[in-house]
């Protein structure tokens, strides 16, 4: 019989969880208005050493959705492991790399502040190099976001199919993730061959991520299916006593 207080770290794994989906989601969006406000703006070179504080806190926005996405892997590794061991390490380590891809982008997106002051000191011939050198730190900056997309779309499609094998949230809700992720992965892998589609398909799994952090806070995970996997987890430690005995 698995007790209330045996069940609590997995109702407090939840709520953590949960927060950290709707926190990564408000400072991705947040993130992502700052540096379109300044990288967006025509001629953004010779703007940027004024607006250089604004990239900079939406850059940090960025790392701060980075770490979030590295807590998911760590935080759902235990909750994963009992029911299906290589998705959980599967999903942990696709979540480490979209990780990595973001600070990736983060990176490019700060060389700009460097860039934005020599382009107003910058004679004319050198001007145009810089512009051409900020081009090219845009496009690599999209192409780390689209990687990091990806990895989540695949660490999303792992992370469902054990939530919906393991019934460990509503199966519609499984069902939903995992065709909001193949959108999100099919549409970055389009993004990467130049269809501009990738943000667009992006929003039923975003919208997935906000739903299922408020599912988590106030539902949590299914009690039955922990109980179910604990239960099993003790037999086999039992028996594993006894072979040794």
């Amino acid at each position: 019989m698995i007790t209330t207080k045996e069940m609590k770290p997995y109702r407090t794994t939840a709520t953590v969880v949960g927060v950290v989906y709707i926190a990564g989601f408000v400072v991705g969006i947040g993130g992502m208005m700052l540096i379109q406000s300044v990288l967006g703006a025509p001629n953004h070179l010779a703007t940027l050493s004024t607006n250089s504080l604004t990239l900079a806190i939406g850059a940090v926005l960025w790392l701060l959705a980075a770490a979030g996405d590295a807590a998911h892997g760590v935080l759902m590794f235990p909750v994963l492991k009992p029911h299906r061991e290589r998705m959980a390490v599967g999903y942990l380590a696709a979540r480490i790399m979209d990780a990595v891809f973001i600070t990736i982008m983060v990176l490019f997106i700060l060389l700009q502040i460097p860039l934005g002051s020599e382009y107003l000191k910058a004679v004319a011939p050198n001007a145009a190099y810089l512009q051409a050198l900020s081009t090219l730190l845009t496009q690599g900056q999209l192409y780390a976001y689209s990687i990091a997309m990806c990895t989540l779309g695949v660490s999303g499609l792992m992370l469902c199919t054990t939530l919906y094998k393991a019934n460990l949230v509503p199966r519609w809700l499984a069902v939903w993730g995992l065709v909001g992720y193949a959108t999100i992965l099919g549409g970055m892998v389009s993004a990467i061959m130049g269809s501009g589609l990738g943000d667009l398909l992006s929003y039923p799994g975003g919208l997935w991520e906000v739903f299922i952090g408020v599912w988590l806070i106030v539902k949590g995970f299914n009690s039955p299916a922990i109980a179910v996997e604990s239960a099993k987890t003790e037999i086999n430690a039992d028996k594993a006593s006894l072979s040794a005995a």
